[in-house]
This record gives C-alpha cells, sequence and structure tokens, in this order.
C-alpha cells in the first residue's frame, strides 16, 4: 500500500508539470490583460508600465519559468485586479465549493443507492419503471433550467428559501462553514439539490445495473439458501459487493462538481471558487484562473489515490493484486 501510494505521489508531479505548461500556455496566450486594467484614455507609455509590472513584457518561455519557480514555493502570483495573492483569493472561497459539493454527493447517494436498488430488484415493476424514467429526466435537463425553476418555485412562488447567497457561517479551526446554522441550510438546500439531481440520476443507473448483475450470484444463493433475512442479504453480502462501482462514480462526480459547479454557482450567486473563476475569466485575470486549474489538477488526482485506497478497504482481491 506504501509503495502504491508513493508511485501515485511522484506520478502526481508529473501530471502536475505537464498541466503547469499546457495550462499556462493556453491561459497567457489568450487575451491582453492590459486592456482590461488600463484606462481607455491611456497612453501607450502608461499600457507599456503595466504591462511590465505585471511582467507581461517577457517572452512566454520565461514567463513560464518565473512562474514555475514561485509555483514550487507555494506562490501562484497575485491577481492582477486585487494584487491578492491568487491561491489565497481561491482557497477563501474553497469551503464554500466543498460545502455545496459534499451536500450534493451525499444527496446524491443516500437517495441513489436505495432507489438503484430497489429498481434492480424488481425491473419490470411500475415504480422501478418510474425510477427509471426519473433518472432519464435527471441526465436530460439542464442544470441551469432547473436552478431557475427552483428560484421560480420555492423562492419567488413560496418564498421558502433564499434564491441567492450563502447564509449565516460559523468557524471550525479556521474554515466558514454554513451547514452549522439553519439560515446555512435553506440557502444551500436549492443549488445542492440542483447539482443532486442530475447526479442521483447517475448513481440511481450505476446501482441498478450493479444490483442486476450481483443478484444471480452464488454468494447472494448461498446466503438466502442459509435463512438470512432479505434485510440482511440486502443489507451485508449485496450492497457490500455493488460499493465499489458506486464509490467509483462517487468519487468522480465529486471531483467533477468541485471543478465544474461554474453554471450552478453562477445561478445561485455561490461565493465558490466557480463564480470567482469565471469573473477572472471575464476579466482575464490570469493568475487566478491558472492556480484555480493547478489546485483542480490536483485534487482531482488525489481524489483518484482516496478512490483507490478505499478500493483496498471494500475488495480484497484488491489488496492481494497491491501486495504482488
Amino acid at each position: 500500500m506504501l509503495a502504491t501510494i508513493i508511485r501515485r505521489l511522484l506520478q502526481t508531479i508529473v501530471v502536475m508539470v505537464v498541466m503547469s505548461a499546457v495550462v499556462f500556455a493556453g491561459i497567457y496566450m489568450v487575451g491582453d490583460p492590459v486592456s482590461m486594467l488600463a484606462s481607455p484614455e491611456a497612453t501607450e507609455a502608461q499600457r507599456s508600465a503595466i504591462r511590465a509590472a505585471l511582467g507581461l513584457d517577457q517572452p512566454l518561455w520565461r514567463q513560464y519559468l518565473i512562474f514555475m519557480g514561485q509555483a514550487v514555493q507555494g506562490n501562484f502570483g497575485n491577481s492582477f485586479l486585487t494584487g491578492e495573492p491568487a491561491m489565497r483569493l481561491i482557497l477563501q472561497r474553497m469551503p464554500a465549493t466543498m460545502e455545496l459539493a459534499v451536500v450534493a454527493m451525499t444527496l446524491s447517494v443516500l437517495i441513489g443507492v436505495p432507489l438503484g436498488i430497489l429498481a434492480g430488484l424488481r425491473p419490470r415493476a411500475v415504480s422501478s419503471r418510474a425510477i427509471m424514467t426519473g433518472s432519464v429526466l435527471g441526465f436530460s435537463l439542464p442544470n441551469f433550467w432547473v436552478g431557475l425553476m427552483l428560484i421560480m418555485v420555492f423562492a419567488v412562488s413560496l418564498g421558502w428559501l433564499p434564491a441567492s447567497g450563502r447564509g449565516a457561517t460559523v468557524s471550525v479551526a479556521g474554515v466558514p462553514l454554513s451547514i452549522l446554522t439553519l439560515s446555512g441550510w435553506a440557502a444551500i438546500i436549492l443549488p445542492a439539490g440542483t447539482i443532486a439531481l442530475a447526479k442521483c440520476a447517475l448513481i440511481i443507473r450505476v446501482t441498478r445495473a450493479a444490483t442486476r448483475e450481483s443478484l444471480p450470484q452464488d454468494y447472494i444463493k448461498f446466503a438466502r439458501a442459509k435463512g438470512l433475512s432479505e434485510k440482511r442479504v440486502l443489507g451485508v453480502h449485496l450492497l457490500k459487493n455493488i460499493l465499489i462501482p458506486i464509490v467509483t462514480v462517487a468519487g468522480l462526480e465529486l471531483g467533477q462538481v468541485v471543478a465544474f459547479a461554474v453554471v450552478t454557482e453562477t445561478v445561485f450567486s455561490w461565493p465558490g471558487m466557480g463564480k470567482l473563476l469565471i469573473d477572472s475569466i471575464i476579466t482575464l485575470d490570469r493568475p487566478v484562473v491558472v492556480a484555480y486549474l493547478m489546485l483542480i489538477v490536483f485534487f482531482l488526482v488525489m481524489l483518484n489515490l482516496v478512490v483507490d485506497i478505499i478500493y483496498t478497504v471494500l475488495d480484497p482481491r484488491v489488496r492481494l493484486e497491491a501486495r504482488r
């Protein structure tokens, strides 16, 4: 296990270096931030001074070497707009995005797994067909439309929930969390529900497929032959063996939510990393965009490592293979 973790960490370094070059070249070759920062009445000399102050007058390869030298020390540059360290701006928004992603994926798993098992146990029942039809709708409806409809119904028409914002937060070890307050829960329900609708549909389909595949297996027949209750057969023998595909999908989807919750955060004005990314792209705030993408790459690689470790806990065959 230790050798596997070390090998994955070394692979992470290689991935980060390659992605840094790709991201840096892609971002720094698009647009001119000086046109966004300088006044329309600014002279060419003033524009040149701004470009020199930001280091944009250097060749691209030299800018990249400077960037890498600073990145190794944990410095990804300062925001062109605010002058604050880019990574600090992102980390300030990260708790809100992580909170939204965790709540959304928790709802997806808690709802999707039982519904998927039910649909797998009785595939021809009316309830199962209704569940699968609902999952198709969850895939088909775009997030921004679902978010707007939820706002129209629960925020505008009924007035039960806020349409935007995060609510009150409580600091835990320096991390602001809104799920510890009632106003925070009221604010997170709509954006988390918007994301959970699509993710729950995927969890349902994966769980149903895994259930249909596991039911004819010998260990299920043997458990029933021993006279075990159906609750124990499903809750222990079946669930334990279908967890691997569920963990795989849930882990990948959690990474996608953290990285690409841009639309939902924009619709609900959720103060997360996605909204910061959109604002930075619009204003060509390059250091923030590059730092964000580098952080997301690192997070996704680490998330895959965590999923692999969970595999070894759930499946003894993976542990034996790792030892070999």
